[in-house]
């Protein structure tokens, strides 16, 4: 029910500009449709949960639904590069769907030399791998699954949130290695209680987070573009903060909750990290690009970031030499807060019903559409 709650809650709104003259029909018209999937190999793994559904081998579970039809289903994992299965497929796709866990960019050439294609699905939250520019120009339609897995990131901020205050990675690695040293734990480790924690960005994600911060008895602040209702913001308990370099080194713990755009893109910098507090603790399930890769580097290496825990990455998948693997301080795992099994069932479903609506020649949940009739969704402006 929280999800769908997030899921409706809001609605995005759009550019004012006018429609492409370039729009393509997003009403199927009659026969078959050529769609291909892009998700990450489920391996062994893939027949463990009949509703494992985000990976190549299950496909989200549509593929018998979609060749009853008569429409033609290709997935892959292979989606980068010339020579990637992905690229064969370009030229005569209809539908592209992929995920921000193992992402196809979608490039401006990718977008010019599909031809046929109409629609761009996410099966997730996040289109920042797909040119949006390029897509609204060219008069495709780009959508989401809205609200889909803001439930399972919040859960995954509040939990490394908790990681780094209590020093506990390096707690589990003595266990694992045979040690026992109280001493070299507990010397950094604290109580959430007390801490001031702001998020950048309160919109599903981040509003879910302040509601499960509020029992910890935190300071909590928040900047947005859009101020909440007055309501909803005393019952979180939280305060607005109107200017980001006002809030930000007020706070003991930072998590990003923004989008990716021009606008955000290398946010953190080098001279914004150092006039945050020494010893921030540092949450980004939101995109790795939000943070100047080597800046972070060297502030955790200094102490200024006295804990850095994400599972977004610049590129993904990330390079088995990306200085974040080997950096102090950091709890990183792969893309993952946001395809728990719970997710990818919403998701998944998410998906289907959209695809069913193309077919049939509906709009979408209005909520879903990232760009629609050559215009962008207000977050990506």
């Amino acid at each position: 029910m929280a999800m769908k709650h997030a899921a409706t809650s809001a609605v995005r709104a759009v550019t004012a500009a006018p429609p492409s003259a370039l729009t393509r029909n997003l009403h199927a018209s009659a026969g078959s449709k050529k769609i291909v999937g892009v998700f990450y190999k489920g391996n062994e793994y893939a027949a463990m949960n009949p509703n494992f559904l985000g990976c190549v081998e299950n496909g989200l579970g549509i593929r018998e639904w979609l060749e009853s039809q008569g429409h033609q289903y290709i997935v892959t994992p292979d989606k980068d590069g010339p020579d990637s299965e992905l690229e064969k497929h370009i030229p005569d796709l209809h539908v592209l769907i992929t995920t921000p866990f193992h992402p196809a960019y979608v490039t401006a050439e990718r977008i010019k030399k599909a031809k046929n294609l109409q629609l761009l699905l996410t099966a997730g939250v996040g289109s920042d791998h797909i040119d949006l520019k390029a897509a609204a120009d060219a008069g495709l339609t780009v959508a989401e699954v809205t609200g889909s897995n803001v439930v399972s990131v919040a859960e995954d901020e509040l939990m490394r949130i908790l990681i780094l205050v209590r020093n506990f990675l390096p707690g589990y690695n003595q266990v694992v290695s045979g040690d026992w040293n109280v001493a070299a734990i507990s010397h950094r480790a604290y109580d959430l209680e007390g801490k001031t924690v702001g998020t950048v960005g309160a919109g599903r994600i981040g509003r879910l987070l302040l509601q499960r911060l509020k029992p910890f008895n935190c300071n909590l602040l928040y900047h947005d573009r859009i101020k909440m209702d007055q309501e909803l913001e005393t019952q979180i308990g939280a305060k607005f903060e109107e200017d980001l370099d006002a809030m930000l080194p007020k706070c003991d713990i930072i998590v990003i909750n923004t989008p990716l755009t021009d606008k955000t893109k290398g946010l953190f910098d080098k001279d914004r990290i150092a006039k945050l507090k020494k010893g921030v603790l540092i949450v980004n399930n939101a995109r790795g690009a939000i943070m100047d890769t080597q800046a972070v580097v060297d502030a955790c290496s200094s102490g200024h970031i006295a804990g850095y825990s994400g599972d977004v990455w610049n590129p993904q998948p990330a390079p088995k030499d990306h200085p974040w693997r080997y950096m102090p301080n950091q709890a990183m795992t792969p893309h993952i807060s946001g395809t728990t099994i719970d997710a990818q069932l919403r998701y998944a479903a998410g998906v289907k019903d959209m695809l069913d609506r193309y077919f049939k020649g509906e709009d979408f949940p209005t909520q879903h559409y990232i760009v629609k009739d050559g215009e962008l969704a207000s977050q990506y402006r």
